[in-house]
């Protein structure tokens, strides 16, 4: 595996993009993303991942610098996937270049957009400066970050006229969605956690039977059983996240806080 650690290694070992799919990351390299590699590499050629944690995606500074790093774990598991390259760049080389800004329209201030203000345009501008970069078309992203697909396929995947592929949400045995965030979770959280996660797929299962739940009581209830602090619980539909539209396919969003750390998911 190469590690290129800037724009010039960068073009100078990949010279055609042809068959080389594009894994984003921040790194707390974990099976979900080893899901999205082996995808690319099932499609093609040679995988490129990158590991940067994005500062201006950030709410707060504190979430910045407490956010899961282990770069040597890192590299040594995507070794062992075979990954061809992996991309290393410091802060500085992300943003050397000026590049105008991404605003999100009123209508997509939903979710995770209206709760962390700023989040998404942070995601939008960097991944807009990897994809400048990185000049492949196939990039693999995951479900469990179902908003963040949607805007960057919407969005970027037009503008750079490149295919980007949803990959399924993977779960641990506890039915916790994984995320780098997980490792801030404390054992007896991890337990509340799976709980909830358990919890939220049977409502989802009782929506398609029963379309007139009360969201409003189920958040209040699952607040007051767990002891945590729900940012939104909402059905929305796949493919515009319309609120409530239960004519097509539809997913149950939630964003929660447990003992400081924020986790979301989607059913």
């Amino acid at each position: 595996m190469k590690i290129l650690k800037n724009v010039f290694e960068l073009n100078k070992a990949i010279k055609n993009y042809k068959n080389v799919g594009f894994v984003p990351t921040m790194g707390g390299i974990h099976k979900g993303h080893e899901s999205l590699i082996k995808i690319s590499q099932k499609n093609n050629r040679e995988t490129i991942v990158s590991i940067f944690v994005n500062p201006t995606q950030f709410n707060q500074k504190k979430d910045f610098k407490n956010y899961p790093r282990n770069i040597k774990n890192d590299i040594s598991i995507l070794r062992k996937l075979k990954v061809n390259y992996l991309f290393l760049p410091e802060v500085n080389e992300i943003y050397k270049k000026k590049m105008k800004k991404f605003k999100l329209k009123k209508n997509d201030k939903i979710l995770c957009a209206k709760h962390r203000k700023g989040h998404f345009e942070g995601v939008l501008n960097v991944m807009n400066r990897l994809l400048s970069i990185i000049k492949s078309k196939q990039v693999f992203m995951g479900e469990k970050d179902f908003q963040q697909y949607l805007l960057v396929k919407r969005i970027l995947g037009k503008k750079y006229k490149i295919n980007i592929f949803s990959c399924p949400t993977i779960r641990d045995s506890n039915k916790i969605a994984l995320s780098t965030r997980n490792k801030l979770l404390k054992k007896s959280s991890i337990k509340t956690a799976s709980k909830i996660a358990i919890e939220l797929d049977q409502l989802k299962k009782m929506s398609l039977k029963d379309k007139l739940l009360d969201l409003s009581k189920c958040k209040y209830n699952l607040q007051n059983k767990f002891k945590i602090k729900i940012d939104y619980l909402e059905f929305r539909d796949e493919k515009k996240l319309k609120l409530n539209n239960f004519n097509s396919d539809y997913r149950l969003f939630i964003a929660y806080h447990i003992n400081g750390v924020r986790l979301i998911d989607n059913f």
